[in-house]
């Protein structure tokens, strides 16, 4: 997803890529909540403001997700989003009342050090141009992935089904990407066209993927496979955009992935 994202460039607008990620998505997770047995009975929901607060944060992630992409290289934008568990056990200290152990805090300790080694390249120019911004808003990313997140857990914790978080999610930031219809979208023509249908697909995909990975094997196993998604940054960045790996990710990589490892918990991995 992130590459047909980064493939789009600039030449089409992000509220319109947005919306695509969004609506496209809907196709497969309502194939695959009918294949459970779940359509439509498992969209009801009690709690439709819980929805909507969780919706809104993620659809602002998105938002920053993709222009992060766009203004870091793949596998630098990947890397800033480990920071996300990182904030989620602060979050859930303050929040939820979790209890926040010395090994969450040294998880936060080290994501707080990696993403200071990651602003300091940023802003000497080690980085491009636009590299400060991108820091930034991969930073401001993470922060609204980790209060979606908790918004989640509380919903789950309430009885909510995950079918129901998703699809709701996915309308809400469809509504949101078309309200910037006003703003002026573009139609990038076939190749572009695939790639925004693309991108809508694969987000879908990778959500019904996961949640049956999830189905029959258990967390602690799959933790591992999560964290190679910076391994497929690097290799997707270097062919499809010739991207290599600077100071900033050498420097800052291994502490945020470090990080997000020890502050998740035992029982979450």
């Amino acid at each position: 997803m992130g590459v047909c994202v980064k493939a789009l460039g600039d030449t089409v607008p992000l509220g319109q890529v947005v919306f695509f990620r969004s609506a496209i998505a809907l196709l497969p997770l309502a194939a695959y909540l009918w294949w459970r047995g779940d359509w439509p009975g498992g969209l009801r929901t009690s709690r439709p403001f819980g929805h909507i607060g969780r919706c809104l944060m993620g659809a602002a992630a998105m938002f920053t997700s993709f222009a992060t992409i766009r203004l870091l290289p793949l596998a630098e934008a990947t890397m800033l989003s480990y920071l996300a568990p990182v904030m989620l056990a602060v979050l859930a200290w303050v929040l939820l009342k979790e209890r926040l152990t010395a090994r969450r805090i040294a998880g936060v300790a080290l994501g707080l050090a990696g993403a200071a080694a990651f602003c300091l390249p940023a802003f000497a120019g080690g980085l491009p141009d636009t590299g400060g911004l991108g820091v930034f808003l991969g930073i401001v990313t993470a922060m609204l992935t980790a209060g979606a997140l908790i918004q989640v857990r509380r919903l789950t914790l309430l009885g909510e089904g995950a079918g129901a978080i998703a699809f709701w999610f996915a309308i809400v930031s469809a509504l949101c990407g078309l309200a910037t219809l006003p703003w002026g979208w573009t139609w990038p023509g076939t190749a572009g066209t695939m790639l925004l249908i693309s991108t809508g697909f694969a987000g879908g995909l990778a959500h019904i993927l996961m949640t049956l990975s999830f189905r029959h094997a258990d967390a602690s196993a799959l933790a591992p496979f999560e964290y190679l998604s910076v391994l497929w940054a690097v290799a997707l960045g270097f062919v499809f955009f010739a991207e290599v790996p600077g100071l900033a990710f050498l420097l800052a990589g291994p502490l945020v992935l470090l990080g997000a490892i020890v502050a998740r918990s035992p029982r979450a991995r």
